[in-house]
């Protein structure tokens, strides 16, 4: 169990982030987490990095 101060620590570390939640085909989450790992990236990490490949790649060929 966290201390308190664990807690605001996380609160206040949260507060910097956005969530978004999204769903993937039965299967696809382990397909994920195993290419993250591949990359040694987090599933987060992975994420983030493919979004912002695909936004940049995306505003390029306008």
């Amino acid at each position: 169990m966290a201390s308190e101060a664990q807690r605001r620590a996380n609160d206040k570390w949260r507060e910097k982030f956005d969530e978004i939640r999204f769903r993937v085909p039965k299967g696809q989450k382990a397909w994920i987490q195993n290419h993250a790992i591949a990359q040694g990236e987090s599933v987060n990490a992975f994420v983030n990095r493919a979004i912002q490949e695909a936004m940049e790649r995306d505003n390029a060929a306008k």
